[in-house]
């Protein structure tokens, strides 16, 4: 029979401490079936996304299992984002706080010397992204011959940003003789590949399929021409009860525009991506997880491996290009167990992207009224399949209009 709560652990003083001041008191699934071979030293292959309580799953056998007393570096988590190092090592601390281990945050963006004074004090736990792990090793300041524990977390995020060199560069820095544990939303090849080549008979917990199916999670999407996106955005913010939303989109350049535009229309926005320097991220980060911050308005790559708490929402404003990356973003929302909502903006020539997200997941997709429907629409007659059609728009008779059909397959063609 599988064990439902912490206190059924078998946890010291100390870190039973830890957990009943944080709050917790039932496992989730990844946590009541990784904690215990853990524990007993085993390698351990764990399929959840983010926000099912992972970092719980190894930071605390990571806590036990380390000695306060020794001071040099013996757990080694890797992590793909400046921000998930940050969070991991936050709730690690928090794990240890009877327990007099120190942890310690490692990422680009921040002055090195910083960290080389702390490592110089003496860290137990380093949680780091490859590229400033690399870099303090090579410093010769993080000496990782002592490590006993490594973590690879959100493994298939590292692998798609094109980190498996440096991975393999620092874990032949590591003991051969050590337990290593990885955690990934998502099983492929390539993460089973690291696998092989690095753990020693793992056990296998798989407590999600890679079609990720988000049953806590209300979709929505809403078609619209793209002239009016932004009055349909406007037009979503007003009429739900939003707390905190996290909205995205594709480019640098259009996350910045259109978090002035919510600025400039009264909305209390901020845009976070990758050109801002690491003071302004974190001023964002910081703002918005406080409560602070209503709307944060981001790209892919600025919003990996965010936890978040509180997120009532999440809105697409630009259709994911690759359908997977759709679950990553609204893997935002419902954390912990809690409910969520996600609605997603589609023009008139991306139902074919809207169709390829739907074929990944089991759950519906209800559509949503958008601001051209509660307007007069206009009859026309479409130039290529000549059928009555339907537009929002007043036709001009000296140029082309096409129904939908026809527009999503000269796009396709375009494309093509």
């Amino acid at each position: 029979m599988q064990i439902q709560y912490f206190e059924d652990l078998p946890l010291s003083p100390e870190v039973m401490k830890s957990v009943e001041d944080i709050g917790f008191n039932t496992l989730f699934p990844i946590q009541a079936q990784a904690i215990i071979p853990l524990l007993e030293g085993k390698d351990v292959i764990g399929q959840a996304r983010t926000g099912t309580g992972k970092t719980a799953a190894f930071g605390i056998p990571m806590v036990e299992q380390l000695d306060p007393k020794n001071n040099r570096v013996q757990g080694l988590v890797l992590v793909p984002t400046r921000e998930l190092a940050v969070q991991v090592a936050d709730h690690i601390r928090q794990f240890s706080r009877y327990s007099r281990l120190k942890a310690l945050p490692v990422y680009g963006g921040q002055p090195v010397s910083r960290q080389i004074r702390a490592l110089q004090k003496g860290v137990h736990i380093v949680v780091g992204t490859p590229g400033r792990t690399i870099d303090l090793i090579k410093r010769r300041v993080l000496n990782l011959a002592s490590v006993e524990i490594v973590v690879l977390d959100e493994a298939d995020r590292m692998l798609d940003m094109g980190f498996i060199d440096d991975i393999e560069y620092i874990l032949s820095k590591v003991p051969n003789e050590r337990q290593t544990s990885l955690f990934s939303a998502t099983i492929d090849q390539s993460v089973m590949d690291v696998c092989e080549r690095y753990m020693d008979n793992p056990e296998e917990i798989l407590v999600s399929k890679d079609e990720i199916a988000l049953s806590q999670i209300s979709q929505y999407h809403v078609i619209v021409n793209p002239r009016s996106k932004f009055r349909n955005l406007c037009k979503v913010l007003d009429e739900n009860h939003i707390k905190k939303a996290l909205i995205f989109c594709r480019t640098r350049i259009g996350t910045s525009k259109l978090a002035n535009r919510l600025r400039m229309r009264g909305y209390d926005a901020r845009a976070l991506h990758g050109g801002f320097t690491q003071r302004q991220r974190d001023t964002a980060m910081n703002l918005f997880r406080n409560g602070m911050l209503k709307l944060l308005v981001a790209t892919d790559v600025a919003a990996r491996g965010l936890d978040i708490e509180g997120i009532t929402h999440v809105i697409n404003y630009d259709v994911p290009l690759d359908a997977k990356v759709y679950f990553h973003r609204i893997g935002r929302t419902a954390r912990i167990g809690r409910k969520g909502t996600a609605i997603t903006f589609v023009s008139y020539g991306e139902r074919s992207a809207l169709n390829r997200i739907r074929n990944l997941t089991n759950t519906s997709m209800s559509e949503l009224e958008s601001c051209e429907e509660s307007r007069r629409f206009h009859t026309a007659v479409c130039s290529d399949c000549g059928k009555d059609c339907e537009v929002p728009f007043k036709p001009d008779p000296n140029r082309p209009v096409y129904c939908r059909g026809c527009w999503e397959i000269r796009r396709n063609v375009n494309i093509t």
